[in-house]
């Protein structure tokens, strides 16, 4: 199925956006990886209309709001927007969705890349085990871990390759087997040597085929490569569009002032913009029959 609408974030930009997607008749769906902020925001005083509401409680309102409109949610991470001949494929989790649009809608999560890393995506370095963790058979991987989700993906990996696990950030990791071997050490920075990746640490060099980096939100320069950003933001036009046709924004992470009510604003913004760019593509489709 190609979604009219995919929408990246399912807080209040992401919330306001698929209301107002339903609304117009746009088929909607919804990715979103947690609760952001506004899930920790212990108590809101300016959100109009709800004096005084906590964080979760208001995002427990949208979320039935937009669910009550019809609009479908998913819950994964997303990993990969790839435009695709007016289209987008959108990799969540492990797997793929069609989508005419897109909007960011992500909030204000920031990814520092380790040094080298974004030169070795392709060459060594992936985000997703189950895409890539074949190419890997029999050989020997890096798992760079921010969180507990990538224990299920190291588990996947331990079934084709060994598998060498460092934590980028302290997490829970009761659940890795055995066979995959826990390395000391705060990863510092990707190299290549030759037709293999190294790993540098506080500790030492770790040598291994390729690496999978997987943390609980992807960098700009990873999720959609070809959006322009300018010291560190994404250039918007008036209708809130990238620098791709169809890939909007809205939220935080359009940059300050970082509130709900302008979250909100966005995210209307956002889906009306789409709506006429929908409507732009399918005249120019009618005309070229």
């Amino acid at each position: 199925m190609e979604y009219d609408v995919i929408i990246v974030g399912g807080g209040v930009a992401g919330c306001s956006a698929a209301i107002t997607a339903r609304q117009r008749n746009l088929n909607t769906l919804v990715i979103y990886n947690g609760d952001g902020a506004l899930g920790k925001t212990g108590q809101i005083d300016n959100y109009p209309g709800f004096p005084g509401i906590k964080g979760p409680a208001l995002l427990r309102h949208l979320r039935e709001h937009a669910r009550g409109m019809r609009a479908e949610f998913v819950r994964a991470l997303v990993r990969r927007v790839m435009p695709m001949d007016g289209s987008f494929l959108v990799l969540a989790g492990n797997d793929i969705y069609t989508g005419k649009s897109v909007i960011l809608a992500m909030g204000t999560a920031r990814v520092a890349p380790l040094p080298g890393e974004e030169d070795l995506v392709g060459r060594g370095v992936s985000y997703c085990a189950t895409c890539d963790g074949m190419f890997y058979k029999d050989g020997t991987v890096l798992v760079i871990a921010s969180d507990e989700e990538a224990v299920e993906e190291a588990v996947f990996l331990s079934t084709l390759a060994k598998v060498l696990y460092v934590k980028e950030r302290p997490h829970n990791t009761a659940g890795l087997p055995p066979q995959v071997r826990q390395l000391p050490g705060k990863p510092l920075k990707l190299l290549a040597k030759g037709e293999q990746l190294v790993l540098e640490t506080d500790q030492g060099e770790v040598t291994a085929d390729g690496a999978f980096i997987l943390r609980p939100a992807v960098a700009m320069t990873q999720l959609i490569p070809e959006v322009q950003t300018e010291n560190g933001r994404l250039v918007l036009d008036n209708d809130l569009m990238t620098s791709v046709p169809g890939v909007f924004a809205a939220g935080d992470i359009t940059g300050a002032p970082l509130q709900a009510a302008k979250a909100a604003g966005e995210g209307n913004i956002a889906v009306l913009a789409v709506a006429r760019h929908l409507a732009r593509r399918n005249n120019s489709a009618g005309e070229n029959r």
